[in-house]
């Protein structure tokens, strides 16, 4: 089965080929840097990074570029209000987000623009706009010209009578129609503002994801992703302005998510209205895979609400999917394969094949992450019952040796379709280990450069990439060593034909 996605475009189900396969252009609309991020963003950012790991494990090379918004409205009142500058506000939540998003194992972008950076790029923009005839200047102000393209209101699905006719529209009479939106805006007193052609200024909302995008990921994107709030005006904007410019079409997929909300509420969960779970919050109550889990049960396109009691399940159900692994793991470390295979074991390995499948397809089916995560707590299942019956030495299910090898093909069966989905599966590290791997990094000359930001559980994933590092240039004395002082600290490592991976020893 090929991979279907719902494109918002054309607001139906279409088979997924990229402008150029294997190679796949992303681009998500990043946070607005004025404060810090909630749940309800969470929501989006693991569903895009299920989009992505789906593409890459799919044998897709995916190329992701998420923005910062670090210049609007809301920052510089935010700065005016604190006395701060813009570059202090911006570099404090940016650091906190992305501390977020690796506790939540989220894969950073491979790009993250910042809107002051692309001002170059955007005055470029603007000035193609203009010489097209697509904008006009009034004021030192430039306003796209929406009249001029006769396809506006194509992702929203509405004319452009219908849009205006539903939009909170701030009466300009310099406007030539009270949708056209600005493309740069003129200087106020207090505010920062750069050259341009029009006078000193800054950017409009909306040409900073045309002018990031374009500079990364060029003319056409593959995939362009973001919550269903910002389908229109933001979106809409986006296209017409980059179209009009470029005279392509210029994204061929686009994604969107629905809402997350609070329990008892209508309106979607935004800081502006103050009922949001900040992500620092949630992870303080709750285990990342727990709350990614939860953000994944529902399907991407059907709004969801944040209720604590449904958290608390989902966390309960990745320590479900937790024991399965750590079981499988306690009896194949007392077991070594016979080279036979008991019928109860055959039957594992059927289902592993069978489980895979269906896991594929509910992925390839729009990302219909419900179903996927139904597949893995299936397998896992299947799993325990089987290492379940071993364990009580049941007959039927044969001898551990005769069924080791089939329990270690589900269990890493197990933690590859986990990771698709993004979830570790691996048990808390105890503070008392955290504090010790910190003080190992500041300690070990060739660990100096390993981020020790985020959960230990990433932290000690980054210290295993250091070692592999090592061991790829050959350096098996700095890979042995930090192989000992790992288990020095109780932490077994397993090499594999594919990496490595971390065990905290029973006991530790």
């Amino acid at each position: 089965m090929a991979l279907y996605v719902t494109n918002t475009l054309t607001r139906r189900k279409e088979p997924f080929q990229p402008w150029n396969p294997p190679d796949v252009k992303m681009y998500v609309c990043g946070v607005n840097l004025h404060g810090p991020a909630h749940v309800g963003h969470a929501r989006s950012y693991v569903f895009f990074d299920v989009v992505r790991r789906h593409l890459e494990w799919s044998g897709y090379r995916v190329r992701h570029v998420q923005n910062f918004t670090d210049i609007e409205d809301k920052i510089i009142a935010r700065a005016q209000r604190e006395g701060r500058s813009l570059e202090a506000i911006a570099r404090e939540y940016i650091q906190r987000f992305l501390e977020e998003m690796d506790a939540l194992n989220v894969l950073r972008a491979h790009h993250y623009p910042r809107a002051t950076e692309a001002i170059p790029e955007m005055v470029r923009i603007v000035e193609g706009l203009l010489a097209k005839g697509h904008a006009y200047v009034v004021d030192g102000d430039v306003y796209f010209r929406v009249t001029s393209d006769p396809e506006y209101g194509k992702l929203s699905g509405r004319s452009l009578e219908e849009l205006q006719a539903g939009a909170r529209v701030e009466v300009d009479p310099r406007k030539e129609h009270p949708m056209d939106f600005a493309l740069w805006k003129a200087a106020k007193p207090g505010e920062p503002s750069w050259p341009s052609p029009w006078g000193p200024g800054r950017p409009g909302w909306h040409i900073e994801c045309s002018a990031m995008s374009m500079s990364y990921l060029g003319e056409q994107l593959d995939i362009h992703g973001g919550g269903e709030d910002v389908i229109f005006p933001h979106h809409e904007n986006e296209i017409a302005q980059s179209e009009c410019y470029t005279g392509k079409p210029f994204v061929k997929y686009w994604l969107h998510n629905a809402h997350l909300r609070m329990e008892g509420q209508e309106e979607r969960m935004t800081r502006s209205l103050g009922n949001v779970v900040w992500i620092r919050d949630a992870l303080a109550r709750y285990r990342p895979d727990g709350i990614r889990l939860f953000l994944l049960s529902s399907h991407y396109r059907s709004p969801m609400t944040w209720r604590e009691e449904a958290v608390a399940a989902a966390e309960r159900g990745a320590g479900h999917l937790r024991a399965a692994v750590e079981a499988a793991e306690t009896l194949l470390r007392r077991t070594r394969p016979s080279g036979r295979t008991s019928p109860a074991a055959q039957r594992l390995r059927e289902a592993v094949a069978r489980y895979r499948a269906e896991f594929r397809q509910a992925l390839d089916d729009d990302f219909d992450t419900p179903s996927a995560l139904a597949t893995l707590h299936a397998l896992a299942t299947e799993l325990n019952r089987l290492t379940d019956a071993l364990a009580k030495s049941q007959t039927e299910a044969g001898s551990p040796e005769d069924a080791a090898q089939a329990v270690e093909e589900a269990r890493e069966a197990l933690r590859e379709l986990g990771g698709v989905l993004g979830l570790r599966l691996v048990a808390p590290v105890p503070a008392s280990l955290a504090a010790a791997l910190r003080r190992l990094l500041d300690e070990e000359e060739a660990l100096r450069e390993v981020d020790g930001h985020g959960p230990p559980e990433l932290v000690l994933d980054r210290v295993l990439e250091a070692r592999q590092r090592a061991r790829e240039r050959r350096d098996f004395s700095t890979a042995d060593r930090i192989r000992q002082r790992l288990a020095e600290l109780g932490v077994s490592v397993e090499d594999y034909p594919g990496g490595s991976r971390w065990r905290i020893r029973d006991g530790t």
